[in-house]
This record gives C-alpha cells, sequence and structure tokens, in this order.
C-alpha cells in the first residue's frame, strides 16, 4: 500500500495542488465571474477531511503539498490547516508546503504561515498601476496587496510574482514589472491565459499574449541565459545577466508543458483533476466519508485516479478559438 503513485505514462505523482475553497475576495476576469454562484458551504470538505485528505497523498509519497483557492486565506480559521500539515514537515514525509494568493490577506498571515513551516508564496499580481489592478481583479486593492508582498519578505517567506500576460493590458509593464522586483529579489514567471471557465463576456483569443512574444521584447532590454533548471513545475526559465534575477515563463498554448507533469489538483469538494485542461476526474469525497475509519479505501481511489491521468492537456488558440477549453472555473479548481 505504500508503493509510489505512478501514472500510466510513468510519471511519478508527487505534487498535490489543494484548492482549500472556491472563494475569493477578487473576481479577476480570467478567473472567475463578477457574479459567482459559490457551492454550499455543506460540499466542501471540512478542515479536517483537508487534513486527512492530505494525509493520505503523503502517506502515497506525495512530497510538495500548494495549497490554493480561490483565495485561500479568506478560509475560516485556515492557520489550524496548516498548523496541522507541519507535522509532516517535522517528520520529513512532506519536503515543502507552499501557498499560492492574491496576497489580500498575508500582511495578516505571514508570520504565522511562516511559523508553521511554510517558507514560499506565489503571489498572483499582474500590474503595479492601481487602476488597471481595480479593473483585472474588479474587487481588489493594490495597495492592499502591496503591503502584503512587504509582510512577507519581512516575515521571512521567499515571494514569487505571477503575472497573467494579458494582450493591451499589461504589455507596456514588462520592464517596469521586472525591474519592480529585481529591486525586492523576487521570482517573477509570466503565465499564458489559459481557457478555463466559460465566463460568457470575456474573449480568451483577444486577452492570449504569446510568451514567445513577451520574451522577444524582455531580449530587447536584457540579456537572457537559458537555465536548465526545473522546479517540478511546467516552467521555463532564464536569467537576466544585467540583474541576476531569475524570470519563468509558463507556455501551456505556445508550448505544451506536460511531458514532465508530476502533479494532481484537489478541488476542496474532493474532485480529484488529473489535468488542468481536462475533464477527467475522480470523486474522492465519497470514500473520504463513507469509511471514516479506514483509509485503504480511500487510498484504493487516489490509485485509480492516477491510473487514468491523461498524457497532457489540450489549449489552442492556433485556430483563433479557445479549443481545449474547460467549463469549469479556475477558482473551483485550484489556481
Amino acid at each position: 500500500m505504500n508503493a509510489p503513485l505512478i501514472d500510466p505514462f510513468a510519471r511519478a505523482i508527487t505534487y498535490l495542488r489543494v484548492s482549500v475553497t472556491d472563494r475569493c475576495d477578487f473576481r479577476c476576469v480570467y478567473c472567475m465571474s463578477e457574479n459567482m454562484q459559490f457551492l454550499p458551504k455543506k460540499e466542501l470538505l471540512t478542515l479536517e477531511e483537508l487534513d486527512r485528505m492530505c494525509s493520505t497523498f503523503i502517506d502515497l509519497g506525495v512530497k510538495k503539498l500548494r495549497i490554493t483557492g480561490g483565495e485561500p486565506l479568506v478560509r475560516r480559521d485556515i492557520m489550524t490547516f496548516f498548523q496541522g500539515m507541519s507535522r509532516h514537515l517535522d517528520s520529513g514525509a512532506l519536503e515543502e508546503l507552499t501557498l499560492t494568493t492574491n496576497g489580500s490577506q498575508l500582511s495578516r498571515f505571514a508570520e504565522p504561515l511562516y511559523a508553521a513551516g511554510v517558507r514560499r508564496v506565489n503571489i498572483s499580481l499582474d500590474t503595479l498601476n492601481e487602476e488597471k489592478f481595480a479593473r483585472v481583479t474588479r474587487w481588489g486593492s493594490l495597495v492592499q496587496v502591496l503591503k502584503g508582498v512587504d509582510a512577507a519578505l519581512a516575515a521571512g517567506l521567499k515571494v514569487k510574482i505571477n503575472a497573467v500576460a494579458l494582450k493591451d493590458f499589461n504589455e507596456d509593464e514588462l520592464i517596469t514589472m521586472t525591474q519592480w522586483c529585481a529591486e525586492r529579489d523576487i521570482s517573477l514567471t509570466w503565465i499564458e491565459v489559459m481557457p478555463m471557465g466559460d465566463l460568457g463576456n470575456e474573449d480568451r483569443v483577444g486577452q492570449y499574449w504569446a510568451l514567445t512574444d513577451l520574451r522577444k521584447q524582455l531580449a530587447q532590454h536584457y540579456t537572457l541565459t537559458e537555465l536548465t533548471e526545473r522546479t517540478g513545475g511546467p516552467a521555463r526559465y532564464v536569467r537576466l545577466e544585467e540583474t541576476g534575477q531569475k524570470i519563468g515563463f509558463i507556455t501551456p498554448l505556445t508550448h505544451n508543458f506536460c511531458e514532465s507533469c508530476n502533479r494532481v489538483r484537489l478541488t476542496c469538494t474532493g474532485d480529484l483533476y488529473l489535468c488542468l485542461g481536462q475533464e477527467d476526474m475522480a470523486d474522492l469525497r465519497a470514500p473520504l466519508r463513507n469509511y471514516p475509519n479506514d483509509n485503504a479505501p480511500l487510498q484504493d481511489a487516489i490509485r485509480a485516479a492516477i491510473g487514468i491521468k491523461p498524457k497532457g492537456h489540450d489549449f489552442d488558440y492556433s485556430r483563433q478559438k479557445a479549443d481545449g477549453q474547460v467549463t469549469r472555473h479556475m477558482s473551483h479548481t485550484g489556481g
């Protein structure tokens, strides 16, 4: 029962991304509708159930756990979950506990997160312009997020900024954001906008700014050195020789990064998605709740799910339509 999780393509699954809530205090235009219908709370896994679920995955060989949402830090009493997971860091069973956040709550939670064993956080930030930030997040405050960034750095957390590349939105901030991150010793990763969620009022093809073009623009200002390092994720990295900083590129559209995929995604309702860009999923809530004192059925369900993990996704904008689009919102799957 302790054999590692190996998918049909001989990839070891060692990385679990867990959405602890579908709720968020922002309404980013590429992630959510402005008037979201959130899930009934009874459908969500309790914090105790999330602990048991994640602990079972760790028993099966998961070494990295990333907590996502929605916005994970808006979930009530979420720090009790982080504090519970710290026991797996202490035992050595878990190598890393990380967080993806919009930064709005970090001024409150940065120090407790560090105390619970979190050492790195990814903060989603697409612009440093207050007006544009309000427009893309609909409800967000740039000042509040920047305070969160400062609090994270002060607490000792390593910060990486994730920026979604949006055509005619943040193209003009490429160098500004690069310099801002360099001044703070913050890594920066650019992400191509993905066809997630049927929002009805968003033109995904129109938003799409290919990172091949972004990289060419960056190369006009800096000397780019290709890096061979991989973090187990989809990003490819370069070093800017003039600043020494690392810039990442996540390119699900211009370069399919699936050959080395080592991850699966658990939703806040207990659905396990085997691929961000496919609809293949398994219900893990049922075996979790139906057998509260026996983990064997849950382990069997996890192994069966990994056995149907697809080779990769089908995202494609090359025909000027969002082929490969999936209808669930990114906030439900886990950002």
